[in-house]
């Protein structure tokens, strides 16, 4: 299955999402940026509301691609204490990164979100989106953050993945959407007709039109 785009694959996605429509519990959380255009088209399928979930990697300092940790929105901060007593990695390093990622993330959640307050999990149903799973580092560290949140469930949707990355995770979450797990895999862009940078500007636009598209339901009248 090759997806003409990131919106194309979200529709897809939607329609294997439809027994959560028209649920007043359900939160669609996307992973900024290129998660964003498809979580935007399974919460309008789904009539529910969108929101972003950012989370930055805690690299290892002169190795920024092995990951000690992450942080994610929602004051959340996981550590990998494998990696961590592996390498003897000093606590002043691992606050000194943590500090300096903390701030990146804060200048994306004041960028997409404003002033709007991080959305309460608690008890919801939790859609994770993204638009594709390689490795799958970022979505588990997502999944951990809701998880601190307290949801009811939460719901990893992704129109394609890695088959052994799907694999890995489809156990650790309630439910898990995924249209597509080819082989070989080699890449997410691979699957798309047309993969471009989303851009910081797409995803405030997206967003604000998800909140003029949501309809909040309106039970006992």
């Amino acid at each position: 299955m090759l997806f003409k785009d990131r919106t194309a694959a979200g529709q897809v996605l939607a329609k294997k999402l439809a027994n959560y429509a028209n649920r007043p519990n359900v939160l669609v959380l996307a992973l900024p940026r290129g998660g964003v255009p498809v979580g935007f088209e399974v919460a309008k399928a789904l009539n529910a509301p969108l929101d972003v979930l950012i989370v930055r990697k805690l690299g290892v300092p002169k190795n920024e691609e092995l990951a000690m940790g992450a942080i994610a929105s929602g004051d959340v901060r996981i550590l990998n204490q494998g990696i961590i007593s592996q390498i003897q990695i000093p606590d002043e390093v691992i606050a000194k990164v943590t500090a300096q990622e903390q701030r990146e993330l804060e200048r994306r959640e004041r960028m997409y979100r404003g002033d709007r307050p991080f959305p309460d999990l608690k008890e919801k149903i939790v859609i994770l989106v993204d638009d594709g799973l390689a490795t799958g580092a970022t979505m588990w560290a997502a999944v951990l953050a809701v998880k601190q949140k307290q949801p009811k469930e939460v719901v990893i949707a992704v129109p394609v993945a890695a088959p052994e990355t799907y694999e890995e995770m489809h156990n650790n979450v309630e439910n898990m959407i995924c249209a597509n797990t080819p082989t070989p895999f080699c890449s997410v862009g691979l699957w798309y007709e047309k993969f471009p940078q989303t851009t910081d500007d797409e995803v405030r636009e997206l967003l604000k039109k998800a909140s003029n598209n949501h309809q909040p339901l309106l039970f006992g009248k």
